[in-house]
């Protein structure tokens, strides 16, 4: 009985094409025309492409391409169909594909984890860092002719200020002003600042208190 190699050879060669002719007009490969030729299927990228190789090729000839499925059927083994490649090509060619979604679901893994630590670390950063503070006035060093000076600077809203023991109260923006009296001579200013995780952030400031003329 003729094989579908043996006819699609056949009724090529009639018609006076090569096997280079027929791959630039059906886009497939000379070699797996070959390999059709001969019944080579085993060679093909995989069942699928075998089917539809021989079904392009039929038609590019002129032939029935119902009848050369009929006979293609009867040579191809059903067995092979999930497994057309010799083991050791199909194993090289499959483990790539798995290595390659094995490096991608690390990759996302790996960029959600950062993620996550990022927001955890900006959420609890109280808990590592001590809280900022700005003294704006007044300055270090600087002379004043007033018993009353005031106290101003700005720091993190959700913090509590002390000027000298005494709570402050603080603005959404952290801003916070205290007016405190003092001496004349060298005096110095404490301002702490504490956070709700305990840290804590302290300056001094000294001014020179003069008396009044």
């Amino acid at each position: 009985m003729i094989k579908s190699g043996e006819k699609l050879q056949q009724a090529r060669i009639e018609k006076g094409l090569n096997l280079e002719d027929v791959a630039k007009a059906t886009k497939i490969k000379s070699q797996f025309l070959s390999y059709i030729e001969e019944g080579n299927y085993q060679k093909l990228p995989s069942a699928s492409y075998a089917y539809g190789f021989v079904r392009n090729y039929a038609r590019y000839l002129g032939l029935s391409d119902q009848e050369i499925l009929a006979l293609f059927r009867r040579e191809f083994d059903e067995d092979k169909a999930y497994r057309v490649l010799p083991k050791g090509l199909e194993e090289r060619t499959e483990f790539p594909i798995v290595r390659f979604k094995a490096k991608q679901t690390i990759f996302l893994c790996a960029i959600a984890f950062i993620l996550l630590a990022g927001y955890l670390l900006f959420q609890y950063r109280d808990a590592f860092l001590n809280p900022p503070l700005t003294i704006s006035s007044p300055k270090n060093m600087s002379s004043i002719t007033s018993s009353q000076v005031t106290v101003s600077g700005q720091t993190d809203p959700n913090a509590t200020v002390y000027v000298e023991k005494n709570a402050v109260s603080v603005d959404e923006n952290g801003n916070f002003q205290k007016v405190i009296t003092v001496f004349p001579g060298i005096t110095t200013i404490t301002v702490r600042v504490v956070n709700r995780f305990s840290k804590e952030t302290d300056k001094k400031i000294q001014i020179d208190v003069k008396t009044g003329t």
